[in-house]
């Protein structure tokens, strides 16, 4: 026959108590370092000042998750390159915590110091993407990278899995750029990156977000980026100033509840994009 064990007495269930108490309390704390960790990382690794370029102005905001250890890589960056231009990205690594900000600014680090080596933006994130894989990480990223030439309003794009970006001209009329893409970096050996050419006129802007900008937990991509186009309408024909006009897109993303990073980049023309030829887009070179 089988004893029945004696029920624990009143000590032992407060020490036991007491015990899962500081094993909670420490794991908690463990958690918040790293998230502290992870959002100090990523800020560090994002730039302190965006270039000056005659004639035109540039804004970016960023904001973390909201919802702890999700916490990841999202990042925004615009840099001068060695022939005048300007080169602008953003971007979003695959994970969350430590081990995502530390491997956005690799991915960061490494773009920069290609484009110095080749800008044209297709043979960049096709070198970046080589790059990534040789890294040997179970982490991928998507990007968008731009480079643009002040002198002539001419924006030529590449995108690596990412999200387009929004345009909008001078007379409220907006859109999202559905430019071909090629896949994540870190995915695909050999990948290609199709290159597209805007045009940036006055009174124009162009808008870069990463997708905690525009996806939320009751909105869709789609949604949100319809949103973005609508509220860049309206700042070009407001005239408002970039820094602004990415202040208020990151702040209808905190409206919408976002739980994942969100990081905006927007490049203004004057007192923006118009098309060319009727569609903005450039004939390929």
């Amino acid at each position: 026959m089988f004893r029945k064990r004696p029920a624990p007495d009143g000590e032992e269930l407060l020490a036991r108590l007491a015990s899962l108490t500081t094993q909670a309390r420490e794991l908690a704390e463990l958690r918040r370092s790293q998230v502290e960790l992870a959002i100090a990382l990523q800020r560090d690794m994002l730039p302190a000042d965006l270039p000056e370029v005659p004639g035109f102005r540039l804004g970016a905001c960023y904001s973390p998750a909201y919802a702890g250890l999700n916490v990841g890589g999202d990042w925004y960056d615009a840099f001068e390159l060695p022939d005048g231009r300007v080169g602008l990205s953003v971007g979003d690594v695959q994970g969350h915590a430590i081990d995502a900000a530390a491997f956005m600014g690799q991915v960061r680090v490494g773009l920069r110091a290609l484009a110095s080596v080749t800008s044209e933006p297709g043979d960049l994130l096709a070198c970046t993407n080589e790059l990534v894989l040789t890294l040997n990480k179970d982490l991928f990223a998507t990007c968008t990278f731009i480079r643009f030439d002040p002198a002539t309003g001419i924006l030529e794009s590449a995108r690596a899995g990412h999200i387009p970006c929004v345009r909008a001209a001078a007379d409220g009329r907006a859109e999202v750029c559905r430019d071909e893409g090629g896949p994540p970096l870190g995915v695909l050996e050999g990948a290609d990156y199709p290159v597209t050419r805007y045009r940036l006129t006055s009174g124009g802007v162009l808008v870069l977000v990463t997708d905690g900008v525009v996806e939320g937990p009751s909105l869709s991509v789609d949604d949100g980026l319809d949103r973005v186009a609508r509220l860049a309408g309206l700042a070009a024909v407001a005239g408002m100033e970039a820094q602004a006009l990415a202040a208020a897109v990151l702040k209808n993303a905190e409206l919408i509840g976002h739980e994942d990073d969100a990081a905006v980049l927007v490049v203004g023309h004057g007192p923006a994009v118009t098309p060319e030829g009727g569609t903005g887009r450039l004939p390929p070179r």
